[in-house]
């Protein structure tokens, strides 16, 4: 009697599930099979479910906050991005939005527009050209297993490093990227930065602090250094430099995913999940970026009261 009543049973729960029975189950490998006893799938906060990421890529990620992936984006395209920046340098394309920013030092020297006197340039989503790289398949398909499948493109941008003039203004002191994003939660954020060129702590590499993504955003500042400062390059306030640091990712074409609290020629974006929500950064270590930012909006475009980060 017993075993009718759990085959009964059994068909009960199938149709709960959609299958009409029994001979419709069908086993599939999951990361639980397969994980080691001490590293368990629900132990994941920072990457999602899906078929991209082998497992010990995922328990990468978890514990250091970055993954790199070799030669992921094509040389054709490298080469693209480079001519479209050189085009903003000369002043060829305008697009609308656009921040092109100079250190400090270089813009007060040289008048002639050029690749030398631009550092980055940021907020290209009207850059046809440019935004490209947000849509690259190859970006996305790596995108999606740390916001899921509903992506938003936050925030971009194409750094150049030019040689320092002297006055060591080209450094950007350690910081946490969520120092400049009034949305969470940050488990649902990743930056893509792609090399666009070899690169190395000699001509400026990208430096990420492995498991620092664990903590919380710490108080950022201008660092307390001798000469001028580039504008909106703050740093960790609290930072010793005791932590060792990596730099990820040197060949062309070689792309970092890192968590936005972890942190030449590069190319990057933010992307975040949409069901990211923005939150108010008023009485937050947050609030003297926000200050900035609108001080700057309000050069542009006035009426510094209706504005804040968001």
């Amino acid at each position: 009697m017993e075993q009718p009543r759990a085959a009964a049973r059994l068909q009960i729960v199938l149709g709960h599930l959609g299958r009409p029975s029994a001979g419709a189950v069908v086993a599939h490998p999951t990361t639980g099979t397969i994980a080691s006893a001490s590293f368990h799938p629900q132990q994941f906060q920072y990457t999602l479910d899906n078929n991209v990421l082998t497992l010990e890529q995922r328990k990468f990620y978890e514990e250091n906050g970055f993954l790199v992936i070799k030669n992921l984006v094509p040389d054709a395209d490298i080469q693209r991005f480079r001519n479209e920046f050189e085009k903003i340098c000369r002043k060829e394309v305008k697009p609308f939005g656009l921040v092109v920013m100079r250190d400090v030092t270089i813009s007060k020297s040289e008048y002639t527009p050029s690749e030398k006197m631009t550092t980055k340039v940021q907020d290209f989503q009207e850059d046809k050209e440019l935004f490209r790289y947000c849509t690259l398949p190859e970006i996305l398909k790596y995108v999606e297993c740390f916001t899921g499948p509903n992506i938003m493109a936050m925030h971009t941008m194409l750094i150049n490093k030019p040689p320092d003039s002297g006055k060591k203004t080209s450094r950007h002191p350690l910081h946490q990227d969520l120092h400049y994003f009034p949305f969470r939660p940050s488990n649902l954020i990743v930056c893509a930065w792609t090399a666009m060129e070899h690169i190395d702590r000699n001509n400026g590499c990208l430096v990420v602090l492995p498991g620092t993504h664990k903590g919380s955003l710490k108080p950022h500042d201008y660092p307390k250094w001798e000469g001028e400062l580039t504008k909106w390059f703050h740093g960790i306030q609290d930072y010793e430099g005791k932590q060792r640091s990596g730099a990820p990712c040197d060949g062309e074409g070689d792309t970092v995913f890192f968590h936005p609290v972890a942190h030449p020629w590069a190319i990057s974006c933010h992307f975040a999940s949409a069901d990211c929500h923005y939150i108010d950064v008023k009485g937050t270590s947050q609030e003297n970026i926000e200050k900035e930012v609108v001080g700057i909006a309000n050069k542009f475009w006035g009426d510094e009261n209706s504005m804040d980060l968001k």
